[in-house]
């Protein structure tokens, strides 16, 4: 499928390709090499998390409201 007629399908139907897409690339997320900025910025939302100044909130939970206005 090519980026043309990605674009041309509904938007559950993108949602269902990110979905697989994502869940593919977490298997392979150690090999995705990090940049000092990469690091650093990442560093920054896990401290945030740890000190309550963030949340992680479950996609399944999200993933309703995207598009809710």
């Amino acid at each position: 499928m090519s980026v043309a007629e990605i674009t041309k399908l509904p938007v559950r139907e993108k949602f269902q390709i990110l979905e697989a897409l994502w869940e593919d690339l977490s298997d392979k997320i150690e090999d995705i090499p990090l940049t000092e900025a990469d690091r650093d910025l990442l560093d920054h939302r896990l401290a945030r998390i740890e000190s309550g100044a963030a949340e992680i909130l479950e996609w399944d939970d999200v993933k309703p409201t995207i598009g809710e206005a």
